[in-house]
């Protein structure tokens, strides 16, 4: 497997540290990134070459991963066209759909489309994937090896799904850390030193995701568990109830899976 990647930024590295780390070979990926000093980066710290623009190595690769910024994507693809009729190509590019991109490429149809998310940058990441059906199992497979380098993933059946997915676990980081930015605020107005608030906050989120990994049983088993009749941790949630916060954070998630599907409308527009 060779895979040349169409950008190297701060999600291109990580895949390729991870593909690095996984076994792969430096000389089995090449890079197109036109910043002298992210060709540098890359070079510096994987030991991998990126050149300025598309080459032989590019078009030979049997797997490409469209790395660039959505908006930037349809000029990036044009000195590329056309494609070996086998080549794989995964998109990275946020919102852009596999209809414009087939397009932009004169109708290749080997396409995957992928959502990461910012915990891939260590790793930790989870991606949902979509195919084309002209997508062969041996095609998904080495889909999956390269988005997995990063952490977890999940196929859906259907592109549209993709907008709900960047609601969820593509923004879903951002939702996260605002959640342990209110809780160390909550602590500290109630009277605990910056720094403890902030230290308690983060090893609290940290430590319940990590058992919720590991312990086999559901969140809501897990809460159930915490939650004493009579307790505090009732009288916390009882105001959640209250205050209607489970669908005022749907309404947000909709909201954002919205602003996906505007997002798609505009990126592929011609």
């Amino acid at each position: 497997m060779t895979i040349a990647f169409l950008g190297g930024g701060n999600m291109a590295t990580a895949l390729i540290g991870g593909l690095l780390g996984r076994g792969f070979a430096v000389q089995e990926i090449t890079v197109v990134e036109p910043l002298p000093a992210a060709r540098e980066a890359l070079l510096t710290k994987h030991g991998v070459r990126a050149s300025e623009a598309p080459g032989d190595a590019t078009r030979a690769a049997d797997t490409l991963v469209l790395a660039v910024k959505p908006q930037d994507l349809r000029a990036a693809l044009a000195p590329i066209v056309p494609l070996a009729p086998e080549q794989l190509v995964i998109s990275i590019a946020a919102g852009v759909r596999l209809a414009d991109i087939s397009r932009w490429l004169g109708g290749h149809r080997k396409l995957v489309r992928a959502m990461p998310n910012m915990p891939a940058l260590i790793g930790c990441g989870v991606s949902a994937l979509y195919a084309l059906a002209d997508v062969g199992a041996l095609q998904r497979s080495r889909a999956e090896a390269v988005l997995g380098a990063v952490g977890a993933i999940a196929w859906v059946e259907e592109e549209r799904l993709l907008d709900p997915v960047t609601a969820l676990s593509g923004s879903g980081p951002a939702y996260v850390f605002w959640f342990i930015e209110q809780l160390a605020a909550s602590g500290e107005a109630m009277g605990l030193p910056r720094e403890v608030a902030s230290r308690l906050a983060l090893e609290t989120v940290l430590g319940a995701a990590r058992l919720a990994a590991q312990s086999g049983e559901t969140a809501a088993a897990l809460r159930a568990r915490v939650t004493s009749k009579g307790g505090t941790t009732e009288a916390a949630l009882r105001v959640f109830d209250e205050e209607r916060l489970a669908q005022r954070l749907r309404r947000a998630l909709e909201a954002a899976s919205r602003r996906g599907v505007e997002l798609g409308d505009q990126l592929g527009r011609d």
